[in-house]
């Protein structure tokens, strides 16, 4: 009421200023009294605010509001009740007055506050190898990654937390054709939350004990499909992560090429020591272009011989003691494998450990065979052996193709180069293997390539 009050003597006052300043319109007539009505300027609404915005400025703030728990929609840069709706619930929680408009100090509070939220999870953008996408993980709820040619999973140590990036061909796609597959696969999964656009799809709902978000799309007949599976407990922490990772998939990015992903400047691999004068069998490829190669322990490395057909490289180490090279005598017998390497910090949290997983191999002798699955980033020169322990070959992982033809399978990201090969590798530059160790895992060393 003050207000108004005050308006209305302010309008007063100007009109009562304005009639003394007019002058009479003759000579000694009586002053003619000439009334002013303020027109009030109309009041801006929130959205137009935001319409105002740049659109990165936009789609900075839907997706700074969804980490913050705030958000819930596609983080587009459009202009929504949602969008203003949640600035108004910020500015709520925040015990502010939800005018829907933020002022900069309360942007500046949201950034914050966003971004403490996306370093508490280890946010980061990736590229996913086997397939060329782009999409957004929180490296510190799911540390652990394995992929194949299908794609890529990523896991929290005890499971609670899945993200899973999965690749396959279908005869004449469409995302309503899609969407209704997933709905059934696999079975027992509850909807509640269903879009279908002409490119895209998302799902969420629960499937088993946990929820699930899921969001697809396809290019020709390429399916990629990103999934979210949580307990409930966990919905907290991860549901805000959830959408951001959503809209920062990008299935198909414009910008990638088919061939092989760019070098990177420090590149982890596995090595495997074969005598005792410290002789490393590795990969070509990982340890090409090196300013320094080093083995962690033991100290730097120089490579020393290739073998480009079969993409072996022999690196020498010297000085080194107590090392227990791997018996890699005798001819193995059984196609179940075990594949014993050091995986990429980054699947382990950081941590170098020698691990094994298990795969199978269609042949053993002859040439290189596919293995399946393929071992995670980190084991390419991983050795292999049967389940009685004898040395089977060491596994490759292979550049990929991003999307292959048409109607084609994706490419083999994982071959066995076998014993027989390996030895006669070593035999060609006057190695002598005298391994007696049978325990992969004292015998595996991680070699790290420093390139510029």
């Amino acid at each position: 009421m003050r207000s108004v009050l005050s308006a209305t003597l302010m309008f007063a006052t100007i009109g009562a200023a304005h009639a003394q300043m007019t002058p009479p319109s003759t000579a000694g007539a009586k002053p003619k009294i000439v009334t002013t009505v303020p027109v009030r300027p109309a009041l801006q609404k929130p959205e137009d605010t935001a319409g105002a915005m740049a659109q990165a400025e936009r789609l900075a703030l839907q997706s700074d509001l969804a980490w913050v728990g705030e958000y819930n929609g596609a983080i587009t840069g459009d202009v929504s009740e949602r969008m203003v709706n949640a600035i108004k619930e910020f500015q709520k929680n925040r015990g502010g007055k939800p005018t829907g408009v933020l002022n900069p100090q309360e942007r500046g509070v949201l950034a914050d506050t966003a971004r403490r939220k996306q370093e508490s999870v280890g946010w980061r953008i990736v590229t996913e190898p086997a397939t060329g996408a782009r999409l957004g993980i929180p490296t510190k709820l799911v540390p652990q990654l394995t992929s194949d040619a299908s794609g890529a999973k990523w896991t929290s140590p005890t499971g609670t937390v899945q993200v899973l990036l999965t690749r396959r061909k279908e005869a004449s796609p469409t995302t309503a054709k899609l969407a209704e597959q997933e709905k059934k696969e696999p079975a027992g999964r509850t909807i509640d939350y269903t879009v279908v656009k002409p490119d895209f799809f998302v799902l969420s709902g629960m499937q088993g004990l946990k929820k699930f978000y899921l969001r697809g799309t396809l290019k020709g007949d390429e399916v990629r499909i990103l999934t979210i599976l949580y307990d409930q407990a966990t919905q907290t922490t991860v549901e805000p992560v959830v959408i951001a990772m959503s809209s920062a998939f990008n299935a198909f990015p414009s910008t990638v090429q088919a061939g092989p992903p760019p070098r990177k400047t420090v590149e982890y691999s596995t090595g495997v020591v074969v005598s005792d004068d410290g002789t490393i069998v590795a990969d070509r490829v990982a340890t090409g272009d090196c300013l320094a190669l080093t083995i962690p322990g033991y100290g730097n490395a120089d490579r020393v011989a290739e073998d480009k057909d079969h993409e072996l490289a022999l690196l020498r180490i010297y000085g080194a003691r107590g090392l227990k090279p791997l018996n890699i005598a005798g001819q193995a017998t059984q196609t179940a494998l075990d594949i014993t390497g050091i995986v990429d910090p980054q699947s382990q949290g950081g941590g170098a450990a020698a691990s094994s997983v298990k795969a199978a191999v269609a042949q053993l002798g002859g040439g290189d065979a596919t293995l399946s699955p393929a071992p995670a980033i980190g084991f390419s020169r991983a050795a292999a052996q049967d389940g009685g322990g004898t040395f089977a070959g060491i596994a490759l992982l292979k550049p990929v193709i991003v999307a292959g033809p048409a109607n084609a399978a994706p490419p083999a990201q994982a071959t066995l180069v076998p014993a027989d090969t390996v030895r006669n590798f070593l035999k060609a530059h006057g190695i002598n293997a005298a391994g007696e160790s049978a325990d992969a895992k004292a015998a595996v060393v991680r070699v790290i390539c420093v390139r510029k």
